[in-house]
C-alpha cells in the first residue's frame, strides 16, 4: 500500500491530489493524462444548472413553429446532457481512479433529476457546487443559508452515491453552515470554491475579469477553516481547494485536516509534471518526518489538537503591530 493512500467520501485514492472541475477535465482524452501523470481522482468539468434547464433558451424567439423549437429544445438539452453522462460511462470503463462529477447550481429543482442520472451512469461521487451572491438587500443572510441548505437536502435525498459540498467562506457563521450541509447527510465539503472575479481597467475605465487563478497566498484563509471544521465535524471528509500549488501547501492542508485536496491553476502554469513534483514532495515529507500514513498526517494540527488553537482564532494584527512601530 502506498504511504500516500487515503480514503476520501468513502472512496480508496492512491493519493490526496484530486484534479479540480476545469478544462483540464473535460475531456477523455485530458483526464486520461491526469490519471497517467498521477492523479488521485478527478473532478469532472462542471455542468451549470443554467445549462441543465436552459441550455436552449436562445430557441425561444423562435416562434414560426411552436412544436418544432420545443422538440429542438428538448433534443439539444438531451444531446448536450446524454454527452457528459456518456463521459462518465466511458471512464468509468477505462479509468482506475475515482470519476466525480460536479453541479454548478442556484435553486433546487428540475435539475436535480439530473444527478440521479449521474449517479446511473456510474459516477462514483458527486461535487455540488453552490454560490449565491447576495444582490438583494431584502434578503437575510438566513435567507440565503437556507436555500444552500435546501439545495444540498434535494439532492442527498435524491441520490445515494457520497456527495461533497463546494462553499464559500464567505458566510456570518461558517461553521454553523457547515453544521446543516452534515444534518443534510453530504459526506464532505470542499473549502473553498472559486468564481470569476471584477477588476478595473482604469485606461479603458472598463470593468474586466480579475485573474482567474489563484496563489498559495490565498491558502491563509482556508488553513483556518480547514482545522476548524475538521475539528468540529469528523465525521465529514474535506478537501481542500484555491491556493494549494506546491508539496509544501499540500501538506499544509492535510496536517490542517483535509483528507484530500483539489489542484488546477499549478497544472496550468506549470504542466501536467506538477501532479508527479507534489506527490513526490508528500512521500519525501512523510518519510522525514517518520510518518508511516495518510492516517498520521490528517487533521494533525486542526483546532483541536494543537496546543493553543488561539492560532487559528486570532484575526486583528494588535500584537504584528505593537512590535514594528
Amino acid at each position: 500500500m502506498s504511504i500516500l493512500q487515503t480514503n476520501y467520501l468513502g472512496l480508496s485514492l492512491r493519493n490526496p491530489l484530486i484534479v479540480s472541475s476545469s478544462g483540464l477535465t473535460s475531456t477523455r482524452e485530458k483526464i486520461t493524462r491526469l490519471e497517467a501523470s498521477g492523479a488521485g481522482a478527478v473532478v469532472l468539468k462542471s455542468v451549470f444548472e443554467e445549462q441543465i434547464l436552459n441550455e436552449t433558451t436562445h430557441l425561444e424567439n423562435y416562434t414560426a413553429y411552436t412544436e418544432a423549437a420545443d422538440y429542438l429544445q428538448y433534443y439539444l438539452k438531451e444531446d448536450y446532457l446524454g454527452q457528459y453522462l456518456n463521459m462518465i460511462r466511458d471512464l468509468k470503463s477505462t479509468l482506475s481512479i475515482p470519476v466525480i462529477a460536479s453541479i454548478c447550481c442556484v435553486a433546487t429543482g428540475g435539475w436535480v433529476d439530473f444527478a440521479r442520472r449521474i449517479e446511473e451512469a456510474g459516477a462514483d461521487a458527486l461535487e455540488l457546487n453552490v454560490f449565491l451572491l447576495p444582490t438583494r438587500r431584502d434578503e437575510t443572510a438566513a435567507a440565503i443559508e437556507q436555500r444552500y441548505l435546501s439545495i444540498v437536502e434535494s439532492v442527498t435525498s435524491a441520490v445515494k452515491l457520497p456527495v461533497a459540498v463546494k462553499v464559500t467562506s464567505r458566510f456570518t457563521n461558517l461553521l454553523n453552515v457547515v453544521e446543516g450541509i452534515a444534518h443534510r447527510n453530504a459526506r464532505g465539503v470542499v473549502m473553498f470554491n472559486r468564481f470569476h472575479e471584477p477588476d478595473i481597467n482604469i485606461r479603458t475605465l472598463e470593468v474586466t475579469e480579475a485573474d482567474i487563478f489563484s496563489t498559495s497566498a490565498e491558502l491563509r484563509n482556508s488553513l483556518r477553516w480547514i482545522a476548524m471544521t475538521s475539528a468540529a465535524f469528523p465525521q465529514l471528509d474535506i478537501a481542500a481547494s484555491t491556493g494549494v500549488h506546491t508539496g509544501e501547501d499540500a501538506a499544509k492542508v492535510l496536517l490542517a485536516g483535509a483528507r484530500a485536496f483539489e489542484v488546477c491553476s499549478t497544472i496550468y502554469r506549470g504542466g501536467l509534471e506538477m501532479i508527479g513534483k507534489i506527490t513526490s514532495f508528500l512521500e519525501t515529507w512523510m518519510h522525514e518526518q517518520g510518518f508511516e500514513s495518510m492516517k498520521e498526517v490528517v487533521g494533525k494540527l486542526n483546532y483541536s489538537r494543537v496546543n493553543h488553537p488561539i492560532a487559528y482564532e486570532r484575526a486583528q494584527f494588535m500584537k504584528y503591530f505593537a512590535s514594528h512601530e
